[in-house]
Formats: C-alpha cells, structure tokens, sequence
C-alpha cells in the first residue's frame, strides 16, 4: 500500500499528463487513488470534473472531509452556487472543529476556511495569524491572507502581502487586481492602481477594475486619477453617471488646484476630459 500510495502521491505532484493513465484503474484498488485523481483535476482547474469524481464518495477521514469542502467550494464560487458554498462551510467546520483536528495546521485552515466563506474577515485573520509563521512565501495562503486584511481594513499589511505573491496567474486574476488597486488607493497610491489598469487588455474585467478606480479613488479624494478613469469609462459607455461622475472628480480637483493642493498645469487637462464627451451639459 505504501509503495503504490506513494507512487499515486508522486504522480499528481508532478502534474503530467501520466496521472490520467495512472490513477483511474487505481481508483476501486487504492482509497487514495481517488483523492490524488481529484487533486489532478483541480490542480488543472477542472472544478466539474473534480466533482464529478468525489460526488458519491462519503467522506470517513479528515483528508476527505477537507478534499470535499475544497470541491464543494470550487464549484460554488465558480457557478455561483450558494448550496454547495454552505456544503464546503459545515465539510471545514467539522473538521477545523473536531478535538483530534482543532489544533493542527489543516483544522486552522479549515476554520479560516470556513469563515472565509461566511465573509466573518476578523475571524479568520484568528486562524490564518496562528499559522502564518508555516507559509510564509506560499502564494495561496497569501492570495487569502491579503484579501482577509484588506477586507478588515488593514490596507498596508495587505498590500505588502499581495506584492510577495510570485504565481503569474494569482496575479492576473481580476479578484488579485481590484484587491491590489484598491489597496493602492487607499494607501494613497493613486497612480499605481492606474498603472494596473493600463496594463490590462479591454475586457469586461478591466472595465470593472476601472468602475473600482474610478470611485474608490473620488471617495478617497483622489480626483485627477478619478477623473481620467470616469472619462475612460464614459468613452466606452456613454452612460450620464460617468458624466456626472466625471464632473465632479473634474470639480473636486479645480478646488485641490486652488487650494493649491494640485499643481496648476492640471487644469488644462481637466479641461481637455470634460471637452471629451457627447453630454450636452459640457456646454454649461
């Protein structure tokens, strides 16, 4: 068992295309077959395909427990699927609260999992900080732990952690992006979290992160980079709240000007974006 166990460990360890071959006749032979076969899939993002494995299996061990909350987790985030997000909820609190689990590193990460999933941020920094000291430059426990700081309002700490993420695909993913940008804005970032967007290709991803710069940054004051992201915005649809939004990030930053805040040489371009539209009330 140890021998053929291992052999199915490595397999999936190594990604290649061998697992296919491998771990499916292993299935009905070697309980961890299956859960190595799960993992496979996963790993290569099919989330269906992952739970249609592990559908029928009735967990007996803390590892399937955990593989199931995971699964479960997956397919809801990725299909919007409420039921199975409070599936993978009561998988990770059985086992995060369970006497022989509670105080080992998966258990905490089940219980900041579970949280995770109820959005209570607070408590899962409990559980994450407990364990941080063991993943220390692991990207996924990074990619969670930021977002639960920048959830709880801890922006500089987040931001700190999101930039030590080294995997290229956390890194252009639309959730990593509009937690880094607004991370920059509140940090009084303005331009980083601008310079974010200019890198992205037009998609309907880069047209939220735009939403997000465009109004984080006039909540925070922050009316030059604001007005800019408001102009591109109307440009791409000519909706009247980009133009409302825009006259007044336009209106904000004339009054920075003044005060002196701002330099004077930004008032041309304040005036060339409000030039740049098809709404009639530029006229006024």
């Amino acid at each position: 068992k140890a021998v053929v166990s291992t052999q199915s460990t490595g397999v999936v360890f190594r990604a290649g295309e061998s697992a296919l071959q491998v771990l499916p006749p292993l299935i009905d032979v070697i309980p961890e077959a299956r859960l190595n076969l799960v993992i496979y899939y996963l790993r290569q993002d099919d989330i269906q395909e992952a739970y249609n494995h592990f559908k029928d299996v009735s967990p007996t061990t803390p590892q399937e427990y955990i593989l199931k909350g995971v699964v479960n987790a997956a397919l809801g985030q990725e299909q919007g699927l409420n039921d199975h997000i409070k599936i993978a909820q009561q998988y990770f609190q059985l086992v995060g609260g369970s006497a022989s689990e509670c105080d080992t590193i998966p258990g905490r990460q089940c219980m900041a999992s579970c949280f995770f999933l109820l959005k209570q941020f607070e408590d899962v920094l409990i559980y994450l900080n407990s364990i941080k000291s063991y993943f220390y430059n692991e990207d996924q426990f990074n990619y969670n732990f930021g977002q639960a700081k920048a959830a709880t309002g801890n922006y500089k700490e987040a931001e700190e952690i999101f930039l030590m993420i080294q995997s290229d695909k956390m890194k252009a993913d639309y959730v990593y992006l509009g937690w880094l940008a607004r991370c920059y804005i509140m940090n009084r970032k303005p331009r980083l979290a601008w310079e974010l967007y200019l890198k992205q290709e037009t998609s309907s991803e880069s047209f939220s992160l735009l939403q997000l710069i465009a109004n984080d940054c006039y909540k925070m004051g922050q009316f030059y980079y604001s007005a800019k992201a408001f102009d591109v915005l109307e440009r791409l649809d000519p909706n009247p709240e980009y133009w409302e939004g825009k006259r007044g990030a336009c209106i904000g930053l004339f009054q920075q000007i003044i005060a002196g805040h701002e330099p004077r040489e930004t008032l041309r371009e304040i005036l060339a974006i409000l030039r740049n539209t098809g709404n009639a009330q530029v006229d006024y």
